[in-house]
């Protein structure tokens, strides 16, 4: 079952999300990862910045969590995680075929550009990378992240995205 994130999950959607981004050590340069990955603090200010996020729950418990972020005439997919136990059932694809039918503009998903199996996920749920010099650009206009992290990810558009950044 999908429903909307309130005050009550706030730990457990920290947890989740430090419990999936397990997945990116080793992955992520050293420089860049950190724990946890993200700390109470960062997550409430990812909330206070706009990012709304929907559960997916199984009998009671929270599997998985993804936000979305609506920034004018795009919207961002942000924070997707699913727990390490429920992986590779379905979670996330269910979580982001919700979110893709609650979004009337286009959508961009951003993600660590080694994370070959996010990207891999993505585009099978029919988004694509764009250009190198487009990543930059949007990275810059529709995100708030160090200039490290530009440097060493992608951005996923869905199809109904136009380059007119």
């Amino acid at each position: 079952m999908i429903q909307q994130y309130n005050n009550q999950h706030f730990k457990q959607v920290c947890e989740i999300i430090n419990d999936g981004a397990s997945a990116y050590k080793g992955i992520i340069p050293a420089d860049r990862w950190h724990e946890p990955y993200m700390s109470e603090k960062e997550l409430q200010i990812q909330i206070d910045e706009g990012v709304q996020f929907w559960l997916y729950k199984e009998e009671e418990e929270i599997a998985g969590v993804m936000g979305i972020q609506y920034k004018g005439d795009v919207t961002l997919i942000r924070h997707a995680y699913v727990r390490t136990a429920n992986r590779n059932q379905g979670i996330g694809k269910k979580l982001l075929l919700y979110l893709v039918s609650i979004s009337s503009t286009p959508i961009l998903i951003g993600t660590w550009i080694d994370a070959t199996w996010a990207i891999q996920f993505y585009q099978k749920n029919n988004f694509h990378l764009v250009s190198d010099s487009d990543k930059e650009q949007l990275l810059r206009k529709y995100w708030s992240i160090p200039e490290r992290q530009v440097e060493l990810s992608v951005v996923l558009a869905s199809r109904d995205w136009r380059n007119d950044i």
